[in-house]
């Protein structure tokens, strides 16, 4: 089986050092660039399977290169950011990154988003899902919790299919306002967390402790990943 490529895109030569040994050590063959414009020159020549970037290059925002990536390609990208970059970090997520990693970082967090946005590379969507008890048929519009049939309203129920068909990824409180309730409605966060907590009584065997519907604070939401058995 052939190894995989990762991307790194930081202009810090110590971070490409340490990502770059510890993601070979990991079993991943990498890539280096220390601006936006390599970056767009390595991922057209080399196709890497995915993209680690800082968002605060030298010679363009990180925002613009996700922008300019995600006009031809649909490989996953972790983005790189500092706490105080909470509002760059929303605008990635909402232009096309799959997943976020705050500096400073443990290399064991930044290796387990790393294998998660990998294994759900794009993936088909699936009809039928399956978690925790809790069965959701996209294509019928039904849901169940232990075999027992759940009554949800219509934008519960699209709600949860843009949360359930997305698992492991954050899905910004943006994203899900406009795609669930649309533009006109992207700045209504409190009406969104009202039906995130309508959706959690009547999916999670302990609401107060959601296992399946994820808070990101301050961002969004994420439907947890499948534990693999």
């Amino acid at each position: 089986m052939s190894r995989q490529t990762i991307l790194i895109v930081d202009d810090e030569p110590q971070i490409q050092r340490f990502l770059g040994h510890a993601l070979t050590a990991a079993g991943y063959d990498t890539l280096l660039a220390a601006n936006g414009h390599e970056a767009l020159e390595r991922l057209a020549a080399h196709r890497p399977d995915l993209m680690i970037l800082d968002l605060g290059l030298p010679d363009m925002n990180g925002k613009e290169v996700i922008e300019r990536l995600r006009q031809r390609h649909d490989l996953p990208v972790i983005v790189l950011s500092a706490h105080d970059q909470e509002m760059e970090k929303i605008m990635a997520l909402d232009l096309g990154a799959d997943d976020f990693v705050a500096k400073p970082f443990g290399i064991g967090e930044l290796l387990a988003r790393l294998r998660v946005s990998l294994r759900l590379r794009r993936p088909a969507r699936a009809e039928v899902i399956a978690q925790d008890g809790v069965t959701i048929d996209l294509a019928a519009h039904q849901v169940s919790r232990d075999g027992e049939a759940l009554r949800l309203t219509p934008k519960e129920f699209d709600l949860l299919a843009a949360l359930a068909s997305n698992p492991g990824r954050v899905m910004t409180h943006r994203k899900l306002l406009q795609q669930v309730w649309g533009p006109a409605h992207v700045d209504d966060v409190p009406y969104l967390r009202v039906f995130v907590g309508q959706l959690r009584q009547k999916l999670e065997a302990d609401p107060a402790r959601p296992a399946l519907i994820l808070t990101e604070p301050g961002i969004g939401y994420r439907w947890a990943q499948p534990v693999e058995g």
